[in-house]
């Protein structure tokens, strides 16, 4: 009988080597910004390279101590940095029990602007939560039911954000993107009415940079009463074609909470937003990848849902290579075991996906390759997770690339794209392991 992922014994590692992961992978991630990405700390992890460092590190760690997890035992706290492919999906595909999706690191950072959202709650509510988002972001249908005024909205909002370009600098940059993909999602969650309260996505933005510094940063209720009287408002219209509308008309168990899941909502087309112009630079320095995604355009009525999959798989690879979300976390509810030890209960589990998205064993490790996600590649290859895996996956995954794809088609359909930095996503040269979005810049050109 084959060995199962966690036949492998965890290995204590030595306080050197704690001091190198902490300066060399969890440091970087929290400069970077957990919650909110930060300008800053993106532009210093592209220019140190901080994440071709951290999988380089966790790759020596491994042939060192072996493929089980890193035990690390600070401030007692236990931690398992996880570092086999087989033992990442173990833990994620056991969720939420003994893997809760709700440590205590996340919980005191999205209780800032989510308390009762569904990452971080347990048991009846959490299924309840579960349910419940799952069934108004229709997981599992790629095309959701508000697919027509999505699809319409996405272009609208495409088409001002190209008509401002041509009659300005002609450059598509990360405030203007940006700025139309924020009128988007505002306009998809909770109607044409929101569009332009930015006002709105400011008080979001500024909850989840205090929840970048988890439980260092002082509690404050008064702001996220403010956001979500600001939030109610909206919801309660239930404007017709927005996913406010079929929230509305969900059941909800009584502990539910139906508003208070939109938040996570936001917060998670944000790092979409990330994904698409990612996609939008990898298509625009990759040929043979663009000419594919044209030729898939012109045989499509773009004004109707259409699922676009070489569109879509090539935002699912730019999350491949990109991780928009670099660590997992999972906090054990109960004693686990683990080949020839025990871990006890309490233990965060660490899962850094850029270690396993560019596994140099992966013969596509730093290419971008979008077929793998359409001939069953990526799904035959273990902790390949661009929106999480398990049953604490993404549920709005299928929304989430529906609109993604839509954005990317809607501007390519007219416009070529000459992006100002070329030589740093060259297809002849590995790509880089991390990609500050903040500086993508391009010029757009009619096509």
């Amino acid at each position: 009988m084959g060995r199962t992922a966690a036949d492998r014994t965890p290995a204590q590692v030595s306080a050197r080597d704690t001091a190198r992961l902490a300066a060399h992978v969890i440091a970087p991630t929290l400069a970077a910004g957990a919650i909110v990405r930060r300008r800053a700390g993106m532009a210093l992890a592209e220019r140190c390279a901080v994440d071709r460092r951290a999988t380089g590190l966790l790759t020596e760690l491994r042939t060192r101590y072996g493929p089980g997890p890193l035990r690390i035992d600070l401030a007692r706290r236990h931690f398992a940095v996880v570092l086999d492919a087989r033992d990442a999906a173990h833990v994620l595909e056991r969720t939420p029990d003994p893997y809760s999706p709700a440590t205590r690191e996340k919980y005191a950072a999205l209780a800032r602007f989510q308390p009762h959202g569904v990452l971080i709650s347990h048991g009846d509510e959490r299924d309840e939560r579960r349910a419940f988002n799952e069934a108004v972001l229709e997981t599992g249908h790629q095309l959701h039911s508000q697919a027509p005024q999505l699809v319409r909205t996405v272009r609208e909002e495409a088409g001002k954000l190209l008509g401002a370009t041509t009659a300005g600098a002609g450059e598509i940059d990360w405030n203007a993107f940006s700025t139309a993909w924020d009128r988007t999602v505002r306009r998809v969650v909770l109607g044409d009415a929101a569009r332009d309260d930015t006002g709105l996505t400011a008080m979001l933005g500024r909850l989840r940079s205090a929840g970048n510094w988890s439980v260092a940063a002082p509690r404050r209720t008064g702001p996220r009463e403010r956001f979500e009287r600001r939030l109610r408002g909206h919801l309660d219209r239930a404007e017709p074609g927005s996913l406010a509308a079929t929230l509305a008309t969900t059941p909800a168990g009584p502990g539910t909470d139906p508003a208070g899941q939109v938040p996570h909502w936001l917060f998670a087309f944000d790092a979409a937003g990330v994904a698409a112009l990612r996609t939008l630079a990898l298509l625009s320095t990759h040929g043979p990848q663009e000419t594919q995604v044209r030729n898939e355009l012109a045989v499509t009525d773009l004004s109707e849902p259409r699922l676009l999959p070489y569109t879509r798989a090539c935002v699912l690879e730019s999350v491949r290579l990109w991780p928009t979300t670099p660590f997992l976390l999972r906090e054990s509810v109960r004693r686990t075991g683990w080949g020839a030890d025990t871990l006890p209960a309490g233990t965060e589990f660490l899962i850094y996906a850029p270690l396993f998205h560019r596994d140099d064993a992966l013969p596509y490790s730093d290419r971008f390759t979008p077929e793998i996600w359409l001939d069953g590649t990526a799904q035959d290859t273990d902790a390949l997770m661009p929106f999480s895996a398990g049953p604490a996956g993404c549920p709005g995954e299928d929304l989430v690339l529906l609109a993604t794809s839509t954005m990317v088609a809607a501007l390519l359909e007219r416009h070529t794209y000459l992006p100002d930095r070329p030589g740093r996503l060259r297809p002849d040269r590995p790509l880089p392991r991390t990609l500050d979005h903040f500086g993508l810049r391009f010029a757009a050109l009619p096509h």
